[in-house]
């Protein structure tokens, strides 16, 4: 038997063993705590000890009181599941911590990839770790199951691998074409990322909140961005796009000058000796001009609403072994510039290539591959665009810590979700 030992961590423990941790995310942080007590949560820092090394750890949430009291660990505990007397070490002595809070139950959402998949979601990386579920469950905690969908921890994770790459012109190529032609049309039509601070979250708020009326999800309010701001600091990066409405203009411009020279060009060889192939190509040009004409009168509308027009917006937050991509909203009027695509693009150049992290965390997708018509289609195909793979996480597991008034619990949910 190994000499292990559960203990409270200090913070300053907590956060070092969680910035080393090879499972280290966002959750699982100081931040993370600071960002729970501002919206009423009580947490912990809890772990093990091997001798005087901490070799697993864990940010505690309490919730509710009374009665009503759970406990949960979101995106861990950090922990190698697949170390059996560890992992039973833990879960059986947290589950015990977590009952001396009056925890009615202990939820628990494991970062450690249950399988890896490919882009169309094929498995492409040895067996499903069936040893760290059946760790798990030897500490007494019920499986969730295997669940598609989305839910508030997500259990299927899009993660783009950026080793190899270190300049902007790599990062460009190792995206779909489809993707690559997003970003460069977005330059084109005057589209720039910048990184805003506090005094302008209401922007970043604003856009979010558009997106989620339109898309029917909840909005977490401008008060809680500004939340997560304080509580993640540096580590925070809101990120917005804008037009420049008078470079875009330019561009416009430009455009319809020089297709103007084309057709006029081929009018004139047309006059001297017409042809099918001139008389094809004229008319295709002279399309073309007639479309970039309407943009230049789109433009001009445009710079009359502004000088900067705020488009899109994205949050991300940057750990030692990861950036992972949180939050994100649109604009649909402007969804022809292509803003989204040039966010990430500048994400990864900014966040990762630049600053030596090879691993980019797109975060949620539903695990749907197989139906074009789910919920998630659109989300999927846009992360699908910058060519990663998914990791399939185990999902939620449970402990009952007080069956009677877990059964109350239940019965109390029954009855009331059926009025």
């Amino acid at each position: 038997m190994r000499s292990l030992t559960f203990t409270e961590l200090s913070a300053d423990d907590f956060e070092a063993f969680s910035e080393r941790a090879p499972r280290g995310n966002f959750q699982q942080t100081v931040m993370a705590a600071r960002l729970r007590g501002a919206n009423g949560v009580a947490t912990r820092f809890v772990g093990v000890r091997e001798g005087t090394e901490t070799v697993a750890a864990a940010l505690l949430e309490v919730h509710g009181s009374g009665p009503a009291t759970f406990c949960a660990v979101h995106d861990g505990p950090l922990c190698d599941y697949d170390d059996r007397e560890l992992t039973t070490f833990f879960l059986d002595h947290l589950a015990a911590y977590a009952k001396r809070l009056h925890a009615v139950h202990l939820d628990i959402t494991p970062e450690q990839p249950y399988r890896v998949l490919n882009a169309e979601g094929e498995p492409i990386a040895g067996d499903p770790d069936n040893a760290m579920i059946a760790n798990i469950t030897a500490a007494h905690m019920a499986h969730g199951g295997f669940t598609r969908g989305y839910t508030a921890v997500p259990r299927w994770r899009f993660v783009k691998d950026l080793t190899g790459i270190a300049s902007a012109e790599q990062l460009l190529a190792s995206f779909s074409k489809r993707t690559q032609w997003s970003v460069k049309r977005a330059r084109s039509m005057g589209v720039c990322i910048r990184q805003i601070g506090m005094d302008e979250l209401h922007l970043f708020a604003s856009i979010e909140q558009a997106t989620a009326e339109r898309r029917h999800f909840a909005y977490r309010g401008e008060e809680y961005f500004c939340q997560f701001a304080q509580a993640y600091g540096e580590r925070a990066h809101f990120l917005i796009a804008e037009i420049d409405t008078q470079a875009y203009f330019n561009a416009m411009e430009r455009k319809a000058d020089d297709l103007q020279r084309l057709v006029d060009d081929l009018e004139a060889k047309i006059a001297v000796h017409e042809t099918t192939k001139l008389r094809r190509r004229h008319n295709e040009e002279s399309n073309n001009l007639a479309a970039a004409r309407k943009r230049l009168d789109e433009a001009r509308v445009l710079v009359a609403r502004g000088e900067r027009i705020p488009v899109a917006a994205s949050l991300f937050v940057d750990m030692p072994q990861e950036v992972v991509y949180l939050f994100s909203g649109s604009l649909e009027e402007y969804k022809p510039f292509y803003a989204s695509a040039l966010i990430q693009y500048e994400a990864m150049l900014r966040l990762c290539v630049e600053q030596g992290i090879a691993r980019y965390n797109f975060y949620g997708i539903d695990g749907v591959f197989d139906d074009p018509n789910s919920e998630g289609r659109g989300v999927l195909e846009f992360k699908q665009g910058f060519n990663g793979y998914v990791e399939e996480l185990p999902g939620e597991f449970m402990r009952v810590l007080r069956p009677a008034l877990y059964r109350l619990e239940r019965l109390v949910h029954t009855v009331c979700s059926r009025r």
